[in-house]
């Protein structure tokens, strides 16, 4: 008989490409994930990994297994599911993971009635960005994942992950009271093209959407700073060493000194979904919780 939890570790090792990786993603050490696959390969009788390099890659016997042997901890998943369904308990322990903002604005906020509402339900919370959200969902590494698109930022979504959608979150540019543009209504990109910005590092989502804001301008924004945590952006506008695009989300009120001015053409809007696997639909505990962040209000507008 084949070792689900051994299958589950070759799977990690298959998905992040090696077993230290696999097992900082398990939550075990690479000895004890060498030795769950070490189990199953003496199960199967066959080698399951090869050494490639300092990695290791599945062998031909090794990617049958892990395919076929998806679906089959897919199928059990579902079963699992059902039956907390037909038991009608909320009850179990969740992964969650979702973005900064989101963490602050949704998911803080619906923690405590979760846990009152539901006492036999257990909940783990982890901050990553919106891309990696949907890696560790997809992967089995979590159970629901909070995550956003900006615009006409793709964000891919694997076809047996399904979404709810959750709010639409609208970014304002903030300056410092004492900005030439403070006194504006609202402001395009075409108003911005000599200013500098403060922004998130390359390869994040939101750069990315910043960058699309300016297609038109025959520009690019000019970033002055690199902040990952937009209560730093805020911090660095009050220093006087930029603007910055912060959604309303998860945001603090603004400080005296700083004004929120409303964007234009585009208007930088994201929409947020909560993610997890179809294999999960029928779990009472994912539905109470996918429910309770959708019943979240939306941020209002800034002053």
């Amino acid at each position: 008989m084949i070792d689900l939890n051994a299958l589950a570790a070759l799977q990690a090792v298959d998905a992040h490409g090696s077993v230290i990786a696999a097992a900082e993603a398990l939550g075990f050490t690479p000895s004890a994930i060498s030795q769950q696959v070490k189990r199953l390969e003496r199960q199967t009788n066959v080698a399951l990994l090869e050494r490639v390099g300092r990695g290791v890659m599945l062998t031909r016997e090794g990617r049958h297994l892990v395919d076929e042997g998806s679906r089959l901890l897919a199928d059990l998943e579902t079963i699992e599911s059902g039956l907390h369904q037909q038991a009608g308990t909320v009850a179990g322990h969740l992964r969650i993971t979702a973005f900064s903002t989101a963490m602050r604005g949704l998911v803080a906020p619906r923690v405590r009635d979760l846990r009152l509402a539901h006492p036999a339900l257990t909940l783990s919370l982890t901050e990553r960005e919106p891309w990696d959200t949907i890696d560790v969902v997809a992967s089995g590494q979590a159970d629901v994942g909070v995550a956003h698109s900006w615009g006409d930022v793709p964000l891919a979504i694997p076809d047996h992950l399904t979404t709810t959608a959750l709010a639409d979150d609208v970014a304002d540019v903030i300056v410092h009271a004492s900005h030439p543009l403070a006194r504006r209504a609202r402001v395009t990109p075409r108003d911005l093209v000599d200013v500098g910005w403060i922004a998130t590092p390359e390869g994040t989502i939101c750069r990315e959407w910043l960058s699309r804001m300016y297609q038109g301008t025959g520009r690019q924004p000019l970033i002055a700073h690199e902040a990952m945590e937009f209560q730093s952006h805020l911090a660095l506008v009050q220093a006087g060493l930029g603007i910055a695009l912060v959604p309303r989300l998860g945001r603090e009120e603004l400080a005296d000194d700083l004004v929120a001015l409303r964007a234009h053409d585009p208007v930088p809007t994201r929409a947020i979904v909560a993610v997890h696997r179809r294999s999960m639909a029928e779990s009472p505990a994912v539905q109470a919780v996918v429910a309770a962040l959708a019943a979240v209000r939306p941020p209002r507008p800034s002053r």
